[in-house]
């Protein structure tokens, strides 16, 4: 049966669908007739003025790269070497604190002048590195010994993601290969390099871990950030390819919608392999068919508009 797409109530509906996917779908079925078979979906017609409006794409069904993936978890670090502990070489005490923490620092500026006990004269800690202020210890007027720790300096233009990988993904974790971090929503992923993998594993945690050294002259990747990285593992060429995007839930199946002639048909399809993004079709949908990419959920809605004018108390 075709369904000329009606807009008005769609808002409405849509709407409706959102707040009830989560409950009992048991009346879904009540359609069936007496020998168990569901009658056949109707069609959606729709004008491409109103595919427009909401936001509905479509794609020609055709063969791509499926790229599996392993996603290790890790943290932002400072490499050792891009740290200075700036300490006092005698007693004495602090006369002046020119820097505090988050301060930019050269190599070679003054961070404190210190007044020494012994010859009562002023002398000037200096940072040894080029940094930011990580962490500061003094204070105008405190007497302090040559064990007293001054600041603590970072160069945080490159930074380390030591991802950890477990034991089921370590065959498919080699050094060289390209990593993907990022660090959730608001964040823009950076791609970096496995430089290291330690040789052994951590008796702890049970993982090994993978070093991607990162640019950060943004300044985007500060230490102690959770992060992700994701490794291609394999790239493999199948059939019928298409986004997740595509896929709707319909009587417990997952369905696409096909263009016909008459308007869009939802059609299930048996699902092969799947990574974060795309999947792989194995059965209902073919070479060449055109299929709604994007916005599916508004033609399920129209399909199902009258179903909760019908008193199913959705």
């Amino acid at each position: 049966m075709k369904k000329k797409f009606n807009g008005y109530l769609l808002m409405i509906t849509i709407l409706i669908l959102a707040l009830s996917c989560g409950e009992n779908e048991t009346a879904d079925h009540q359609d069936e007739d007496e020998h168990g078979h569901e009658p056949a979906h109707e069609i959606v017609e729709i004008s491409e003025a109103e595919m427009r409006e909401f936001g509905i794409e479509t794609e020609i069904a055709g063969p791509g790269q499926l790229q599996l993936h392993v996603v290790l978890p890790g943290e932002i670090v400072i490499p050792p070497d891009n740290l200075a502990h700036i300490l006092p070489r005698f007693t004495g005490v602090v006369k002046t604190v020119k820097k505090n923490v988050g301060d930019l620092v050269k190599k070679g500026e003054v961070l404190a002048v210190i007044e020494s006990n012994e010859s009562l004269s002023n002398f000037e800690i200096k940072s040894l590195i080029t940094g930011v202020v990580i962490e500061k210890h003094l204070t105008n007027g405190e007497v302090i010994n040559d064990t007293d720790h001054g600041f603590l300096i970072a160069d945080l233009n490159t930074v380390w993601a030591n991802l950890s990988i477990f034991q089921k993904d370590l065959p498919f974790v080699h050094p060289g290969q390209q990593v993907e971090i990022s660090a959730g929503l608001g964040f823009s992923s950076i791609t970096g390099t496995i430089s290291y993998i330690s040789p052994v594993i951590n008796e702890e945690t049970r993982t090994a871990t993978a070093r991607v050294e990162l640019d950060n002259s943004s300044g985007d990747w500060r230490p102690g950030l959770f992060v992700n990285g994701k490794i291609t593992t394999t790239s493999e060429t199948v059939d019928i390819l298409i986004p997740k995007t595509a896929i709707e839930m319909m009587d417990s199946r997952e369905v696409i919608f096909v263009k016909m002639p008459e308007g869009f048909e939802p059609r299930a399809i048996h699902i092969g392999r799947t990574n974060d993004r795309n999947l792989e079709v194995l059965e209902g949908l073919k070479r060449g068919d055109i299929y709604v990419s994007q916005g599916g959920f508004t033609l399920k809605a129209e399909l199902q508009k009258e179903e909760f004018g019908g008193g199913h108390g959705h």
